[in-house]
C-alpha cells in the first residue's frame, strides 16, 4: 500500500505550532525581562541594598576603588571617613559600607538571558531561540499560498514592520 506524502507547507506548519508552543515560555520570560530592562536605568522595581566589608585600613582612594572593584569618585572627607557616590569609608576602622539598587532575584536571573556572552551556559539558550525566532519569521510565509489575498496582506504587514522597526533605528 502506497503511503501519501505530506506536503512541505503542511510540515512546515506543524513545525511551526510545536515549536510555537515550546517556545511561548521562553518567549514570555524575554518579555518580561526585555520590558523590564528597558526601565534599567531607573529605580523601579529596584530595593535598596546595604553591604558592609570590612577592609585593610587606611586605603587611599585608588586602593580602596580596586578593592571594591568600582571607579570611586572622593566626594568629601570627614575626619576619618571618606564619602563617595552611594558609599564610605572608615579609614580607621577599614569599614566600607555601600549601597546599591538591585532588582529583585527572579527578575535579575530573568534579566541575564538578554545580556548573556560566550561565557555563560546561557548562551546556547539565545542562540537556539535566536534561530527558531528566524524559523519563526521564515516559516510564516508557508502559512498560506502565495496566491491567496492573506499572503499578499501578510507580504505588506512585514514590510510594515521592517521598515517601521528601521525608522525607529534611526530616527
Amino acid at each position: 500500500m502506497a503511503t501519501k506524502k505530506t506536503p512541505f507547507s503542511f510540515q512546515v506548519r506543524a513545525i511551526h505550532r510545536y515549536l510555537g508552543y515550546f517556545l511561548s515560555g521562553i518567549m514570555a520570560v524575554y518579555a518580561i525581562s526585555g520590558i523590564t530592562l528597558i526601565f534599567r536605568k531607573t529605580e523601579l522595581l529596584k530595593k535598596e541594598v546595604i553591604t558592609e566589608t570590612i577592609l585593610p585600613s587606611n586605603l587611599k582612594i585608588d586602593a580602596l576603588a580596586t578593592a571594591l572593584d568600582r571607579k570611586l569618585s572622593l566626594e568629601k572627607v570627614e575626619g576619618d571617613l571618606f564619602y563617595f557616590e552611594n558609599g564610605t569609608y572608615n579609614q580607621q576602622t577599614g569599614l566600607a559600607v555601600l549601597k546599591t539598587m538591585e532588582v529583585p532575584f527572579v527578575l535579575d536571573k530573568m534579566q541575564k538571558l538578554h545580556k548573556a556572552s560566550t561565557k555563560s551556559p546561557l548562551y546556547y539558550l539565545n542562540i537556539f531561540f535566536g534561530v527558531a525566532l528566524l524559523f519563526f519569521v521564515l516559516s510564516a510565509f508557508w502559512m498560506y499560498a502565495p496566491k491567496m489575498p492573506i499572503f499578499k496582506k501578510g507580504i505588506y504587514f512585514a514590510l510594515g514592520g521592517a521598515v517601521l522597526t528601521l525608522v525607529l533605528l534611526f530616527v
